[in-house]
């Protein structure tokens, strides 16, 4: 390591960590009448909140929860949740974010793997908790959270509910400094095969990604995408990835925050509308269904701004929701990385260009944020040079990247090899700095030893104006290895065949974007495509419908 000169602090000089303490601070100071709402059912201001904060830290303190405890939350998206996400974390234990969308076994393998101590449950999820409470190994206590009017349940140690304890508790707690690399949160992500893989960052990487983080959405580009003005709420579950950070961001900045509970797409477009709404965040599928959502018809979304990220976003989707007066801007990262790698960003020379050119930018990933190094990898571990057109692995360097998975040195050895973070993805790099995502490594289609990249068929099939959802994976072939597959759900009162199909992709053969065996000889025209728990096309399912079908010789099988 390089040896430069440092110079020994003054002995009473305080050397102030890096602690999420430190973002609860200063929300209050900007805007303390500002509200967070959830649903229709709860508001209150910044100096309330703060007072909540404490108050559940003392309610957990007597509780039992000590230092380095893991406290699992499984709620939908709410107030209790932001408070916990600062709560837990400043007494010093470790806030488990619990994927409620998994199954019941997979629920009950990250509890165990992560240790928990304390569980907080919402009164809905009290059924599956029952199913798995006989074998969880490290549970010592539970609370219940509710809506509803009964403040208890039949679960095993139950302390009692979270609004009484909080009542009686005090609402004053002198959070203490300690180590900033102290882990603070922890998640399971899923992968396609084997159990969730555990991910964990600490109080330094959490800090560091929210300063980052506001410094993007309130300094880049042409549209400032979050500033204090704003009205803020997520349609990311707050299970995944801290709700991509964000809540942590507002709470810092002091903007009013709205929390939907269960997404539910007309409650979604009634807070949007009589909130105020004016930035959010989700993935392609969940913004489709908001925006198709019955109480959406006719409303003028004008004002939104969202981020999309977790899947690619393309220009139909882009352009539909332009349509309805919202400002879509394409960002990446993964629940390995905190998550934000890279967002939207519109330089002058593309200001210059015409408005299809920026668009064009607009929908891929983005330009590294600060602190974040990208870089284009080959399978020995060589980089590529980043000319737009050479593809190999995105890999990775940053503050916050989980430095490993809990419990797991084999995967995270392979997460890290050759010292930078595997993400998985096939993409490219520009001069403009711009990461292209082509493809996941296990989604390219490999067809008479071309590789053809899924997210751009996807994009391409999109633009038809009969598609309201697409998918496209690979399938065997015998002739050329694999062939590219169409799974459509189409919109109410159209249809649309294989050659229809082939008739839309010609003229893009013909501009020289696709070529012409990346035309799909075989689509199916479904009702509803697979989603993964958080909302991301799940093409292993999709994979294995297919083969059923083909098997069984389906009817709404359409082929060239």
């Amino acid at each position: 390591m390089l040896q430069t000169k440092i110079i020994p602090p003054t002995e009473s000089a305080n050397q102030a960590p890096l602690l999420i303490k430190r973002l609860l601070l200063s929300g209050v100071r900007y805007e303390k009448t500002r509200e967070i709402v959830y649903r229709d059912l709860v508001r209150y201001n910044y100096a309330t909140f703060n007072e909540r904060v404490a108050r559940l830290a003392n309610a957990l303190s007597d509780a039992g929860v000590k230092a380095g405890d893991t406290v699992a939350v499984m709620d939908w998206d709410s107030h209790r949740y932001l408070e916990c996400m600062f709560a837990i974390p400043m007494i010093g234990a470790v806030l488990h974010t619990i994927n409620i969308r998994l199954s019941a076994d997979q629920i009950l393998y990250t509890m165990n793997h992560a240790e928990d101590k304390f569980v907080l449950v919402n009164s809905e999820f009290v059924p599956l908790y029952k199913g798995i409470e006989s074998q969880l190994t490290t549970v010592a206590k539970t609370i219940l959270l509710t809506d509803a009017p009964e403040k208890t349940a039949d679960i095993a140690n139950l302390v009692g509910e979270y609004e009484n304890l909080l009542a009686a508790a005090s609402t004053k707690y002198d959070f203490p400094d300690f180590d900033e690399n102290s882990v603070a949160t922890t998640f399971y992500t899923t992968g396609t095969t084997g159990n969730p893989k555990g991910v964990y960052f600490t109080h330094r990487q959490l800090v560091l990604h929210t300063l980052a983080e506001a410094s993007v959405l309130g300094s880049l580009d042409s549209v400032r995408l979050l500033g204090t003005s704003d009205v803020y709420m997520p349609i990311t579950p707050m299970f995944h990835v801290h709700a991509w950070g964000i809540p942590y961001v507002a709470t810092m900045l002091g903007v009013k925050q709205v929390y939907p509970g269960r997404y539910e797409p007309d409650m979604l477009c009634r807070l949007i509308r009589e909130e105020k709404v004016t930035f959010s965040h989700c993935v392609p599928t969940i913004l489709q269904m908001m925006l198709n959502a019955p109480s959406a018809q006719g409303y003028d979304f004008g004002g939104l701004k969202v981020i999309i990220g977790g899947s690619a976003l393309n220009r139909a989707l882009y352009e539909a929701a332009k349509a309805r007066g919202i400002q879509l801007t394409a960002a990446y990262g993964m629940s390995e990385t905190c998550p934000l790698i890279s967002c939207g960003h519109i330089n002058d020379e593309l200001f210059a260009g015409s408005e299809s050119e920026r668009i064009s930018y607009r929908i891929k990933a983005g330009v590294p944020v600060p602190l974040v190094e990208a870089a284009i990898m080959a399978a020995d571990g060589s980089l590529l040079p980043a000319d737009g057109e050479t593809q190999g692995e995105l890999v990775l360097r940053a503050p916050w990247l989980t430095m490993g998975y809990f419990n797991e040195p084999q995967k995270s050895a392979e997460l890290w090899e050759h010292g930078w973070l595997h993400t998985g993805d096939v993409a490219t790099l520009d001069d403009f700095g711009f990461i292209d995502i082509r493809d996941r490594i296990k989604d390219v289609i490999k067809t008479g030893g071309e590789w053809l990249s899924s997210l751009e068929l996807e994009d391409l099939i999109s633009r038809h104006p009969a598609v309201r959802e697409v998918a496209v994976v690979g399938i065997a072939d015998p002739q050329w290895g694999e062939r590219p597959f169409a799974l459509l759900v189409v919109r109410e009162g159209q249809t649309l065949d294989a050659r229809g199909l082939k008739e839309h992709l010609k003229p893009f053969v013909e501009q020289g974007s696709i070529n012409k065996w990346a035309i799909p000889s075989q689509i199916a025209l479904v009702t509803d495509i697979p989603k993964t728990s958080v909302g991301k096309l799940d093409k292993k399912r999709i994979r294995l419908d297919i083969a059923q079908w083909q098997a069984a010789g389906s009817a709404f099988l359409s082929t060239l």
